[in-house]
């Protein structure tokens, strides 16, 4: 990875998907503007807010799709991400932070 870019796993898959009362929302359905979660598995050198194994929020829509070895993962900058939830081993940590 080179400068500050950041590769990321997206959670699941794009799909079906269920609200917390049980319905089931279809793949095909156009929510508008939605953010997506995903694990940081690789950082370039000059990324300073992740590290590896955190979880970032960001937009997909300004996403790059990258296929390695029959994986797909997204490629962004990391200015390019909303917000960082990781669990810290500080004492008195919230535990997630944005």
């Amino acid at each position: 990875m080179l400068h500050d870019r950041v590769l990321l796993r997206r959670e699941g898959e794009d799909g079906e998907r269920q609200t917390g009362g049980g319905l089931l929302i279809p793949a095909t359905a156009s929510l508008g503007k939605r953010l997506s979660w995903a694990d940081v598995v690789a950082t370039g050198q000059h990324v300073r807010a992740v590290k590896l194994g955190d979880r970032v929020l960001f937009d997909p829509t300004d996403e790059a799709v990258v296929e390695l070895d029959g994986r797909s993962y997204v490629l962004l900058r990391e200015r390019d991400l909303h917000a960082v939830g990781a669990a810290r081993s500080e004492p008195r940590a919230t535990g997630l932070y944005l």
